[in-house]
């Protein structure tokens, strides 16, 4: 089969898009957090783009997608380094608009999904990690936990290998573009690592919010751009699939932002930017694994109910008493969950999915398929994470000191400062940095002192 050019450029497009969806990840977070620890969220995002990247080449493409050696939990090896995936033979067993890529084109796509999954989880220890310790875990993450769920989910009979994963084969359970292996999957990983690092020193205690709102809206509608290659790509063809993706990612994101602000109007009396924000990226997380099997109505109601329960699930932490910093938790995992439910609910056989559920007369079929897959990537990702931070944490320490954390993380870590404010004539102020000498006192790297004209 001659490799279809249109299909091909779509998908290079869309993991391009895939691929800005990290640093818009890094704007987001990055103006979530305090102005003293900016710097070192932006790079724990680009630190996993950068190893991930290598690390899939050298062997996470061939553990998710290479011919199943047992159980459909993992990939084999004959794709490590991406041997014999050079040549332009397209990839595809499969029946319909997918069948007709050349391999490095999928090896491409799926890579950036990778990479998004794992920066995901840093927002939940925002301002108290060891960037090395960070790295180290990423690594083990990827390797241990990500690239066998990528298999379970993404990798079907007969496209990349002749047996792929158990949740995408013997399961069926329909998960079109990440719900389980991207959202869940991160999500559940960042509760772990929230319940290893303890609490922000002055959680609960005083006020932490955003420094810059400016970068959180902007990360906000990066991320909204990028996802459409995110989910429509996933139809790995320029066709109707792709479509359908398309208009359902858009109007549940909306309707998600729209539920959002009315909840917190309800709740608090005003609708904020934030809440814009974050009511964007819940209902882009509740889509992804319903946006080929609802219609545009259902992608509606799966948008709404997304965005008004996520926005109530942010303040679990304080009731429940972990320290998910940006919310990784009451967004990812919690829109992951009720996009990956709803597909049994909402689901419509006029969908490209091609699949009714409970509301279109399917029953519970599809409703317990959809939750054995979301309960085990969950558990799983917990359990893997959990084991991996204690670990990292008794050998060489996951957290920074209180004194660098009240310091800034940004200065104790990385030697930096996201914003310069140097001596200004005229009254003006003048920032004054820390000492990072052994034995000195960290003093807060925003105080400042008055200088006189």
């Amino acid at each position: 089969m001659t490799p279809s050019a249109g299909d091909t450029a779509w998908i290079l497009t869309s993991a391009a898009l895939v691929l800005l969806m990290t640093p818009g990840l890094a704007l987001f977070y990055g103006g979530m957090v305090r102005g003293k620890s900016v710097l070192n969220m932006m790079m724990m995002s680009f630190g996993a783009l950068g190893l991930i990247s290598v690390l899939w080449v050298l062997y996470g493409y061939t553990l998710a997608f290479g011919d199943d050696v047992g159980g459909g939990l993992l990939g084999g090896l004959e794709f490590a380094g991406l041997e014999g995936l050079l040549a332009a033979d397209p990839l595809g067993g499969v029946e319909g608009e997918a069948a007709g890529l050349p391999p490095m084109a999928f090896v491409g796509f799926q890579a950036v999904f990778a990479i998004i999954t794992v920066a995901l989880i840093s927002g939940a220890i925002a301002d108290r990690a060891k960037f090395g310790a960070w790295m180290v875990f990423a690594g083990i993450w990827a390797t241990v936990v990500y690239f066998p769920v990528a298999h379970w989910v993404f990798a079907f009979d007969g496209y990349t290998a002749e047996v792929g994963g158990w949740i995408a084969n013997d399961l069926a359970a329909i998960d079109f573009a990440g719900g389980t292996a991207v959202h869940i999957n991160a999500g559940a990983a960042g509760l772990a690592l929230a319940l290893v690092l303890g609490k922000r020193v002055g959680f609960g205690k005083e006020p932490i919010r955003p420094h810059n709102l400016t970068l959180v809206m902007l990360g906000a509608g990066l991320l909204w751009f990028g996802w459409f290659g995110f989910n429509a790509g996933s139809a790995l063809g320029a066709g109707n699939t792709a479509a359908v993706a398309w208009v359902n990612t858009l109007v549940a994101t909306a309707a998600a932002s729209l539920a959002w602000l009315a909840t917190e109007r309800v709740r608090d009396g005003h609708a904020t930017s934030l809440g814009a924000a974050s009511g964007v990226v819940a209902g882009l997380v509740a889509i992804t694994p319903a946006c080929s099997a609802v219609g545009p109505l259902g992608a509606i109601a799966v948008g709404a109910v997304a965005g008004a329960l996520c926005a109530l699930a942010v303040g679990l932490k304080y009731k429940l008493g972990y320290d998910d910093s940006l919310d990784v938790v009451g967004v990812h995992l919690v829109g992951g969950l009720v996009g990956t439910l709803l597909v049994g609910v909402l689901a419509t056989a006029d969908a490209p999915a091609g699949v009714d559920g409970l509301l279109y007369g399917g029953g519970l079929d599809q409703l317990w398929r959809q939750a054995v897959a979301a309960g085990s990537v969950m558990v799983f990702s917990f359990v893997g994470a959990y084991v991996i931070g204690k670990l990292i944490d008794v050998t060489m320490g996951f957290r920074i000191s209180a004194e660098a954390e009240v310091a800034g993380v940004d200065l104790t870590t990385h030697a930096e400062s996201a914003y310069e404010l140097g001596a200004v004539t005229g009254g003006g102020y003048r920032a004054t940095a820390p000492s990072t000498a052994a034995g000195s006192t960290a003093v807060d790297a925003t105080t400042r002192e008055r200088v006189q004209a």
